[in-house]
């Protein structure tokens, strides 16, 4: 494989979002399925990808935008005052990210001796800075491929999510722009092209879907914590709980399961893990009612988590209640590489139904309790019966792997 790929990345530290885990992932399949790649990555450190030529873009400190964007960033530290709901008002972005953008533009300038047949542009939330850049650079629009991980901008979000941002016009004609230019759009899931595809009519015409890809196999001499036992009936949920991922409905649930089958109090246990979130304080109150529901106290890092839920009974994905989920989570390809049973809750339409099945049985609304306990019940059952229940979705498996993800770039390149 011949074809060359620049990779505009805005981070490849694992550690820092789950989205950051996806695109290394990305990246690394990339790699092992053949193309020339180089990546640049905008992250605050130096990182590199192991085989894969990394460059770090350093950020450009003698700009006026960076001296603008460190008095506002001084302000709001010192005195409270937020300027920067004022300065996307009219400019539609922060000094921040305008000066980003152009440290990204002054580094791919200088790159004289790698000729790329496709420009990857990578993001995490709701920033899209290579993009940006790439935006800029006419001669690469020929070649850009702009993935879009997520809705974008706020408003355009599914409810609950959806809120208007300072300068919402302004980025709104940015995601315009960019979907017009750009040569190719890839998303993660299908649901969420057809979702911006709602919006925008250019996404329908030059869209193809990229899923969060599965890369590596099982994790080895890693070290488990004392608080998991893999003995025991473990469900568990890994990842931030934002504000919508009400995890009442599970814990409720749980707590219905121990009551209706008391000798699993024995070895049945809930496992909630990562930071401080919106839940956080609800979810100490039950951990303390309770002796069989853990939450962990910090971050916890990812080599920890995925072993954890190689070894879980049953992991959780927790969607918000709606009307409609189009992201594909970033949890769900480390879920499908482990084999355990899913329990998913969340909307009738969403994409991890959408590929798990319409006939999955263990889904359920997230505040359906009655339905959740009895899923509970069910794949307890089946752990005692077997204390090795799989899932077993070979399909998912090379859906989310590197074959998979080269017809879909051979099937570009070919056109």
């Amino acid at each position: 494989m011949n074809k060359k790929i620049l990779v505009v990345v805005e981070s490849i530290d694992i550690e820092d979002s789950s989205g950051t885990k996806g695109r290394v992932a990305l990246i690394k399949n990339l790699f092992d399925a053949g193309y020339n790649l180089r990546v640049y990555h905008y992250t605050l450190k130096d990182i590199q990808i192991e085989g894969v030529p990394c460059f770090r873009i350093k950020e450009n400190r003698n700009s006026l935008l960076f001296y603008l964007s460190r008095i506002e960033r001084n302000l709001r530290r010192k005195t409270g005052i937020k300027l920067n709901p004022i300065i996307e008002k009219y400019f539609g972005f922060s000094f921040t990210l305008l000066n980003d953008r152009n440290s990204i533009i002054n580094s791919l300038r200088q790159i004289n001796d790698f000729n790329p047949d496709l420009v990857l542009t990578l993001s995490k939330g709701g920033s899209f800075r290579p993009h940006h850049a790439i935006l800029k650079m006419d001669y690469l629009h020929s070649k850009w491929m702009a993935y879009i991980h997520d809705p974008y901008p706020m408003h355009l979000y599914p409810a609950p999510y959806r809120w208007y941002e300072p300068g919402y016009n302004i980025k709104e004609k940015f995601v315009k722009e960019m979907f017009e230019k750009a040569k190719y759009l890839a998303f993660p899931s299908k649901l969420l092209k057809e979702w911006m595809g709602g919006f925008f009519q250019t996404v329908m015409e030059k869209s193809v879907i990229i899923p969060h890809q599965i890369s590596g196999g099982q994790r080895k001499n890693i070290e488990i914590p004392n608080y998991f036992d893999k003995t025991k009936f473990t469900i568990l949920h890994a990842g931030h709980l934002l504000k919508g991922r009400d995890p009442q409905g599970i814990i409720n649930a749980f707590n219905e399961f121990l009551g209706d089958i008391p000798e699993a109090k024995n070895d049945a246990r809930l496992i909630f893990l990562g930071g401080r979130n919106y839940y956080t304080n609800e979810l100490n109150n039950f951990s303390r009612e309770n002796p069989q529901i853990y939450v962990s106290e910090d971050y916890v890092p990812y080599t920890k988590v995925s072993v954890m839920q190689d070894h879980a009974s049953v992991n959780i994905i927790l969607e918000t209640k709606a009307e409609i989920s189009p992201f594909l989570p970033g949890k769900f390809p480390h879920c499908i590489m482990a084999n355990k049973p899913i329990l998913l809750l969340g909307p009738y339409r969403s994409e991890s139904r959408r590929l798990l099945g319409d006939d999955y049985e263990y889904w359920s609304e997230i505040d359906d309790v009655e339905s959740i306990k009895n899923k509970i019940i069910d794949l307890y059952k089946n752990w005692k019966a077997t204390k090795s229940f799989e899932i077993s979705r070979p399909d998912l498996l090379y859906y989310m792997k590197g074959k998979s993800l080269h017809q879909t770039l051979f099937s570009i390149f070919e056109r």
